[in-house]
């Protein structure tokens, strides 16, 4: 097929070449050909704390609110230390081991640095 690039807007793969800029067909979205070329350099994803801190793997948070564990009765407690976090790409931002409880996944958005 060709190398046309997803448009960075909807993610769909119609965009076509229009003189020196890109179109999206489903949303419309213009955007230039030589800005497309930075913005593939720049595809980590940042992960951020409630606070707005920016994550990074091993770094230790501290759980911000009472967290149930599905299927069981069990609760992570408000200011829980979770040391050695591993970030991954899905629904649950932090891979972690917590003491007492096991291996966890944890929201970017419950947690703030330690």
């Amino acid at each position: 097929m060709s190398d046309l690039p997803n448009c960075p807007k909807c993610n769909s793969q119609y965009s076509y070449p229009d003189g020196n800029m890109y179109i999206c067909p489903e949303c419309a979205h213009e955007w230039s050909q030589d800005a497309s070329a930075s913005e593939d350099n720049d595809d980590a994803t940042v992960y951020k704390d409630a606070n707005g801190n920016v994550l990074q793997d091993g770094d230790t948070v501290t759980v911000i609110k009472d967290l149930k564990i599905k299927g069981t009765s069990s609760v992570v407690k408000v200011g829980t230390k979770v040391k050695n976090i591993r970030l991954v790409d899905s629904d649950h931002d932090i891979d972690c081991k917590i003491d007492g409880i096991g291996p966890m996944k944890l929201k970017s958005e419950f947690v703030k640095k330690a």
